[in-house]
């Protein structure tokens, strides 16, 4: 199994997009040898991540979600207050996160997503 490194610059490009697309290369499903069962995958460069636009009014509407594990421990965070807390590279790591499989190579795949300055 040979790991290609593609590298994708993310000035102008919607978020959910290239999600999808980093998503797709980390999986290996642009190969012609994908296994779902095998992590085939390629390594994923990210350039210029403050460049990514979300269209419409997301940034106050989107809302994410988490729990604290106590009860009535339901929080919630907006995009806008996300981005400026944690930055573009951790929205796209989070996003990236949730289209890949819900199982145990998701971790080893996503270590393979960089962010390049």
């Amino acid at each position: 199994m040979e790991r290609n490194t593609h590298t994708i610059d993310a000035t102008d490009r919607i978020l959910g997009r290239l999600a999808t697309e980093i998503a797709i290369l980390l999986r290996g499903k642009n190969k012609a040898s994908f296994d779902p069962a095998i992590d085939g995958g390629d390594r994923v460069e990210v350039k210029n991540v403050a460049g990514i636009k979300v269209t419409g009014a997301k940034m106050k509407q989107k809302i994410y979600y988490h729990h604290t594990g106590y009860p009535g421990g339901l929080k919630e965070e907006t995009l806008e207050k996300l981005w400026d807390r944690l930055g573009p590279d951790e929205v796209l790591r989070r996003a990236v996160w949730n289209m890949l499989p819900k199982n145990n190579s998701r971790k080893a795949m996503i270590k393979r997503l960089v962010f390049k300055k």
